[in-house]
């Protein structure tokens, strides 16, 4: 069984400032979109997998974002919380034409 893949345009560069985050709603997912410092786009699930802090609201550092409410450190692009907790959230696959963010999603 193949899966297909939709690509969801999300905004353009300049909505989402370097190493802030953006929640961005696609259909029935929140996502949390960030720049990091190097440019790349990461998109996660917007909810710590701890408590449910918004990711969005979170200090972004490196490759990692920090979770605002009890500060557990999420890697953005495996989704995985830094020991010694535990835990994960989903990553989107994020790509840049142009001055286009799209999402890729399967459907």
């Amino acid at each position: 069984m193949t899966v297909s893949i939709v690509k969801v345009h999300i905004g353009t560069i300049s909505d989402f400032p370097l190493q802030l985050g953006k929640t961005v709603a696609v259909g029935p997912l929140e996502l949390a979109v960030f720049q990091t410092s190097n440019k790349q786009f990461k998109a996660i699930e917007n909810r710590c997998p701890h408590k449910g802090g918004v990711l969005a609201e979170g200090m972004v550092s490196g490759d990692h974002v920090f979770c605002p409410m009890h500060d557990w450190k999420i890697n953005l692009s495996s989704g995985n919380v830094q020991e010694p907790d535990h835990g994960c959230v989903k990553t989107y696959e994020a790509l840049v034409e142009g001055d286009d963010v799209f999402i890729l999603l399967p459907s």
